[in-house]
């Protein structure tokens, strides 16, 4: 991979990175901002389920950002996109698809079937 490409994939690891920040920093200012006295029972559990469903996409971005920031060390450390199972070159274009691939896509496709076969 060249520099150049690098240089791309930096930048698109570190953007995500910062929307992920800036959608956790809007999530909690939303959240201490909302009035809790909600009278009608339908209302509540609306905002709870909304609240809830809000929670469980930033728990998900928590744990996309600890991948990134593994692939962000990965490129300073000169091993980005190269498959930590074979040691072969991961693809462009899977790395345009996930920028934090650690595997290449057969390496991933064993893994999965073998978590399949394991029924996790």
């Amino acid at each position: 991979m060249n520099d150049k490409q690098l240089k791309k994939f930096k930048a698109q690891l570190e953007e995500m990175r910062d929307k992920i920040i800036s959608d956790a920093e809007q999530t909690l200012s939303e959240m201490t901002t909302q009035t809790g006295n909600i009278p009608d029972p339908n209302d509540r559990a609306t905002v709870e389920s909304d609240r809830n469903f809000e929670l469980r996409l930033r728990d998900r971005e928590r744990k996309l950002m600890s991948k990134i920031e593994e692939a962000l060390l990965r490129i300073e450390e000169k091993t980005y996109g190269v498959c930590d199972d074979c040691g072969e070159d991961i693809t462009i274009k899977r790395l345009e698809a996930r920028p934090v691939a650690k595997y290449c896509i057969d390496c991933k496709t064993r893994q999965e079937q073998q978590e399949k076969a394991q029924g996790r």
